[in-house]
């Protein structure tokens, strides 16, 4: 009795969880612009510090360090993507911005490393430069494709690809899964279950196209394909961002990147199969753009 008692109460405060995260969620995508902008720049943050956190880096100088540039790289995009600042000298390094950015970057890090030495090892330089991508950068692409020609309805592809996928996937291996996918490192895992998750984001992606078809069709030459593609190719992504997330865990012998979240752990828990799509769903959609 008691077990099913802890059992009932863990699944309502999940769920509780998870009606406030969609309701920040679905505000945050509706509202677009500075509110999403600020939100995902509040996640980037709370997810660096989770990763940080793991290699014992986030309150000394190397993640410092690592939350700078995530600042200094949101400013950029807050420059050109929000306030469309026209600026001569922003207009000129916009082209090489970026692999100047991430190159500066190395060399901070690499100062820091051998200016401190031997206070960080090898491990914790390269998850804080990684974790710059694998958070900051992956995220910023939910607000990308939120500000591009139709964002305010594609962007929706990418919870679909990645919530939407999760909810399949699960629906379909609890039922009829029977062959793992990764055994050692997710037993519930099942290769049913991961074909589920890829068919039904197509089929949540086709619904959605046409419920919005006409406002899709001025953008897109032909919306259900392309949406039905960007979810099916986006579920298998977000299953293997989910996995790789729990590798990471795994290899450092913890359950949860934190505890913001009841019943769910912390921001990357929640977010680890949304940061890998988000890009793939940018780039497929802006070469779909008619």
């Amino acid at each position: 009795m008691g077990k099913d008692i802890n059992n009932d109460n863990s699944f309502m405060i999940r769920l509780r969880s998870s009606i406030i995260l969609m309701a920040v969620a679905i505000a945050s995508m509706i509202l677009g612009e500075y509110v999403l902008f600020s939100v995902i720049v509040l996640i980037t943050m709370i997810g660096l510090m989770e990763l940080y956190r793991v290699v014992k880096v986030n309150k000394r100088l190397l993640g410092f360090a690592g939350y700078l540039f995530a600042v200094l790289y949101f400013g950029y995009l807050l420059l050109t993507e929000l306030i469309k600042c026209e600026c001569s000298f922003i207009d000129r390094i916009g082209p090489v911005f970026f692999p100047m950015f991430v190159a500066l970057f190395a060399v901070v890090l690499l100062a820091i490393y051998v200016l401190t030495f031997p206070d960080y090892d090898s491990e914790q330089m390269t998850m804080t430069f990684f974790g710059f991508f694998y958070v900051a950068v992956t995220l910023s692409y939910i607000f990308k494709v939120r500000n591009m020609e139709c964002g305010a309805y594609s962007v929706w592809l990418i919870f679909i690809g990645s919530w939407g996928s999760d909810t399949m996937a699960y629906v379909v291996g609890r039922k009829l899964g029977k062959h793992k996918i990764a055994p050692k490192l997710s037993p519930k895992k099942s290769l049913e279950g991961l074909i589920g998750g890829i068919v039904g984001a197509a089929l949540i992606g086709v619904i959605f196209a046409l419920i919005f078809k006409s406002k899709l069709e001025p953008t897109f030459s032909n919306p259900i394909l392309i949406f039905a593609l960007t979810g099916a190719i986006g579920s298998v992504v977000s299953q293997i961002g989910d996995m790789a997330a729990s590798a990471i865990k795994r290899n450092k012998g913890i359950k949860d990147y934190g505890t913001l979240i009841p019943g769910h752990g912390g921001i990357l828990d929640r977010f680890d199969s949304v940061i890998f799509i988000a890009p793939i769903v940018y780039y497929m959609l802006y070469f779909s753009i008619g």
